[in-house]
């Protein structure tokens, strides 16, 4: 079979991982994310990429170029490219996410399990996708 087909809520919910490539196509990628009470995926700009979010499970707030919403279970997030964006789990417990990147940002199969490892990481798409 060509393509990803998943029960994507039960997988992000179960997602420990600060990162997780799960299906890289040539125009879109599919991540799962996990972050911890007070974790946040760092400041960011993708100047050529467009992204969105769905949280599956958590309280956390998102700001993008500025303006900050909080943000809890079944909200979804679109950032347009070049808008600086973060999210941040402001909750006690995990905030399981999963993000869409078009066109993808981080090589096919990547996981980084904790944030240290993220940015310790210098990995980004390079033209493999998962098929």
């Amino acid at each position: 079979m060509r393509g990803f087909v998943a029960d994507i809520e039960d997988m992000t919910e179960q997602n420990s991982d600060f990162r997780r490539v799960l299906y890289t196509g040539k125009q879109l990628q599919l991540v799962l994310m996990s972050l911890a009470p007070g974790e946040d995926i760092g400041e960011e700009v993708h100047p050529d990429r467009d992204q969105f979010f769905r949280v599956e499970k958590g309280n956390g707030e998102v700001w993008i170029d500025g303006h900050k919403t909080k943000i809890t279970s079944d909200f979804a997030i679109v950032v347009p490219a070049g808008a600086r964006h973060n999210v941040k789990n402001t909750g006690d417990k995990p905030l399981r996410l999963y993000t869409l990147y078009g066109p993808p940002e981080h090589a096919d199969g990547t996981v980084h399990v904790t944030k240290a490892d993220a940015l310790a990481s210098k990995e980004h798409f390079a033209g493999q996708t998962t098929e």
